[in-house]
């Protein structure tokens, strides 16, 4: 750990040891100290068990049920939520297609059936995913963009809250770049009655893609304070027709990504099917306690991973599939209050199995490569506050602590099937080493102090244990892994409230990400070229320092933020000749560029500004705007020439930053429905790394600007009937999100039916 961070450490130390002591002075049985009044604060979100509900003006507030805080899952931090009545409105493809009217979150697309969305420049390891607070990370995650947000079926979602910058002080190893927690739909309740049921049946139609979907719905409660929600879904989706091709910057012509079909507008590598089914039980046992039990499972068939399928300079005719994608996730989790020591105390033990099996095809070579991974993880996760705590007029504090720990074990084979002879020869090791496993965890304390009525100061600390372990393989040349870290981080923050309508934010927080499996022991073909492992890497660190400001008035609310976020040991691809490919590695010897992960020397540092500005205008009228931009480099991870007359810079870009972008979205709504319009856009990004230059993802270049208009609109009667309708790229519009295989739809039809009983 670097003397620069060191201060926040202690920090740490200090608010664990100060909200020990203060947890203490409220143990059952002891004078509990009255709160002093709370200022009143516009921005603060509504306290109580808010559910939204389709069929009520307002959100609903329940009186009978036990109390919890409806806020973003951080406070003081840049954070914005994505409520289900966005989702109705904007009518996206996916629950990381949610994002996209998010600022600071930029999403990109491997392929038609996934998405990662970066957060200040950064995604896949270094952010974190949450679904119900229960991590999708797992010891698998790729070092750039991955698809797992994609296997979340967003018509189960409720909220999707983005937290931006570092936080690993309470979400451990990976939330260098910030934090994606999507939380799930809850019954309906009906206070005082006995048994109520609703049925819901929904349907979906895409004309870009030929989607064509929906999902049945049962929910409601078996008895008074026993509720459950269970549903089934499905979607098959075709070919997504774009608005045609764009062209490389550099010379006008067709990128090699992605192949077109005849019409020149037909994207070749795209299309899928996906199952989904849930089950959600609750038990109110009382007004503090409850109790739920849920199952989430997620099934995609048949994806092609559009930047193989074909590869650049490859027959038309090979291709790589994710024949299938599976997720399954089964939880027990009780929310409490257990007193002025632990009030909002929530328990959480999961399990969670992520399955893939891929095959890539070469008809023309007579060959076809399979390879199925297993992880399945087990975690525990437990959280609570102290109740707010008088020390000195006008002092008052509350602590909030927690503990979590997880642990993967992975299953890993790979084959190459002789298609001509009919022969298979299992390798002797998969994309990872089958019997590996990774285990993490850590313990943390924030305290959080209220000083005058109107200034919070926020300090906080975490420590952090992992461990990696990986078999060797002699035939491949693979090394055995068995590493530990244990790691310290801090933050500190603070808010003022200034006015009744102005607050003023401040805060450094530490990241910090250990090396996963996937960066220790995989082997595999990625955008940029083929990538083998590093068994030697170390943790990398992140220090995230930002200001902000919130406006939250009658007509306007504004959320403007500036941060500078430094990376220390950052995990970069490096290239790396053929000479220098693992042992029993064919894709490594005859792909065009090879890489291995290394810790780059000295630091690399992003920096940016984003915000969002809403305008509230009378008669139900809306105008909201985001604004971002992010700016990267860092230490050059190719080894200086031996030629000192050949060019060699210093620093060069991060992979991947995206380049300045926002939206703008308009709307009005009254009397159950709602019309508007909304316009997506970005800049030309030509600030290229090394790995980007290689990445046929990534027009010669750059990938060029756009701007892309839909009209949205819709109607709600009560909760029995919505129907809703979005003319997407109403201009047809040929355009790529930076680093996706997958130009973005072209001029066409979204059309949303849901009916309740």
């Amino acid at each position: 750990m670097s003397l620069t961070h060191r201060p926040l450490i202690l920090a740490g130390a200090l608010a664990i040891f100060v909200g020990g002591y203060a947890a203490a002075q409220e143990i059952p049985g002891a004078p509990v100290t009255q709160e002093a009044p709370a200022p009143v604060k516009p921005t603060a979100p509504p306290e109580g068990d808010v559910r939204y509900d389709p069929g009520a003006s307002e959100p609903e507030t329940g009186e009978d049920v036990l109390v919890t805080e409806d806020r973003p899952m951080e406070k003081g931090r840049a954070t914005t939520r994505v409520r289900r009545e966005d989702l109705e409105v904007r009518q996206p493809r996916s629950a990381p297609d949610a994002l996209r009217y998010e600022p600071g979150v930029y999403v990109q697309q491997t392929a038609h059936a996934q998405g990662s969305a970066f957060i200040r420049g950064r995604t896949g390891q270094q952010t974190v995913l949450l679904f119900d607070e229960v991590r999708l990370n797992n010891s698998l995650f790729r070092q750039g963009p991955n698809q797992y947000f994609f296997t979340i079926d967003s018509r189960t979602i409720d909220h999707i809250d983005v937290l931006r910058g570092s936080a690993s002080t309470r979400y451990g190893s990976d939330a260098l770049a910030g934090v994606v927690g999507a939380a799930p739909l809850e019954p309906t309740w009906a206070p005082g009655e006995g048994l109520k049921l609703n049925a819901r049946a929904m349907t979906r139609h895409a004309t870009a893609d030929q989607e064509w979907g929906g999902r049945v719905q049962l929910d409601g409660q078996l008895a008074e304070g026993l509720g459950f929600i269970a549903g089934i879904g499905y979607r098959d989706v075709g070919l997504l027709e774009s608005g045609g091709p764009i062209y490389n910057p550099e010379n006008g012509k067709l990128p090699e990504v992605p192949r077109f079909d005849e019409d020149g507008r037909t994207q070749l590598g795209t299309g899928f099917r996906e199952l989904t089914d849930d089950l959600r039980l609750v038990w109110k046992a009382d007004r503090d306690v409850e109790l739920t039990l849920a199952w989430y499972d997620y099934r995609q068939f048949d994806a092609p991973r559009t930047d193989q399928c074909p590869p650049a300079y490859a027959p038309f005719n090979e291709c790589l599939e994710y024949e299938e994608q599976f997720r399954s996730l089964l939880y027990g989790a009780i929310d409490a209050d257990l007193g002025p020591a632990a009030e909002e105390a929530r328990v959480v033990v999961s399990w969670q199995k992520q399955h893939e099996r891929r095959a890539q095809e070469r008809p023309s070579s007579f060959v076809l490569n399979g390879g199925r991974d297993d992880v399945d993880t087990f975690g525990v996760l437990m959280r609570a506050a102290t109740a707010p705590l008088r020390l000195e007029a006008p002092v008052s504090m509350r602590l909030r602590y927690g503990i979590d720990a997880y642990r993967d074990t992975v299953e890993s084979v790979a084959w190459l099937t002789f298609t001509d002879l009919d022969i298979t020869r299992v390798r002797s090791r998969g994309q990872y080493l089958d019997g590996s496993s990774y285990a993490w965890g850590g313990a943390w304390s924030e305290a959080e102090v209220t000083l005058l009525n109107e200034v919070v100061v926020r300090i906080g600390g975490r420590i952090s244990h992992m461990e990696a372990k990986a078999p060797g393989d002699d035939p491949s040349g693979t090394l055995p892994v068995d590493r530990s870290w244990t790691t310290p981080v801090g933050n500190v923050g603070i808010e003022w409230w200034t006015t009744p309508w102005l607050t003023l934010l401040a805060s450094a927080d530490q990241g910090f990400r250990a090396p996963n499996l996937d960066d220790l022991t995989s082997r595999q073909q990625t955008g940029p070229g083929f990538q083998f492992e590093n068994a030697a890497l170390e943790p990398e660190e992140a220090l995230t320092l930002e200001v902000g400001a919130q406006v939250a008035s009658t007509w306007v609310e504004l959320d403007a933020w500036v941060y500078h976020s430094t990376l220390e040991g950052s995990i970069a691809r490096a290239p790396r000749n053929s000479q220098e490919c693992p042992p029993d590695t064919r894709q490594c010897g005859s792909s065009w560029s090879r890489f291995q992960l290394v810790n780059l020397p000295g630091e690399a540092v992003i920096w940016g500004a984003e915000g969002s500005v809403k305008l509230k205008l009378p008669a139900g009228f809306s105008v909201r705007s985001t604004l971002s931009y992010a700016w990267g480099d860092g230490p050059n991870p190719q080894e200086r020439p031996a030629d000192p007359t050949l060019a060699y810079e210093e620093r060069v870009p991060l992979s991947r930053i995206p380049p300045l972008n926002g939206s703008v979205e308009a709307l009005w709504r009254g009397y159950g429905a709602w019309f508007g319009a909304a316009m997506r856009w970005a800049t030309l990004q030509d600030r290229l790394a090394l790995g980007d230059i290689s990445d046929e993802r990534i027009p010669r270049g750059g990938t060029p600007g756009f701007q892309v208009y839909d009209l949205r609109a819709g109607y709600r009667w009560d909760r029995h009937l919505m129907g809703a309708l979005v003319v997407e790229n109403i201009t047809d519009e040929a355009y790529r999100y930076h680093g996706s295989s997958v130009n973005g739809p072209g001029r066409g039809l979204v059309f949303s039916l849901e009916a309740a009983y």
